[in-house]
């Protein structure tokens, strides 16, 4: 079972290697209102800009890290505890 598994790894890693360096397009770059409004505004404007995605990305970004923080200390709670029976059934 140990070189199934360790095959079925390697091709988890390798599909998301691939998505990661496939590139990806933006469709908020094709928006020819946004880039004409962002390209005429000031420098203070564009700060603005900058910094409003970035207070956006983070709720998400910190739901997300908290939720795997969780689930990860909870992991436990929910396994079943091995019997010595040597009747286990092997799923």
């Amino acid at each position: 079972m140990k070189p199934l598994r360790s095959i079925w790894i390697l091709t988890i890693a390798l599909v998301g290697l691939i998505l990661l360096l496939a590139p990806v397009p933006a469709s908020a770059q094709g928006c020819a209102l946004c880039y004409t409004q962002a390209a005429a505004s000031g420098s203070k404007m564009i700060q603005a800009l900058r910094s409003g995605i970035l207070i956006l990305i983070g709720p998400p970004t910190l739901g997300s890290i908290g939720m795997i923080f969780v689930v990860f200390r909870k992991r436990n709670q929910v396994r079943r505890p091995e019997s010595d029976d040597d009747s286990r059934q092997d799923w």
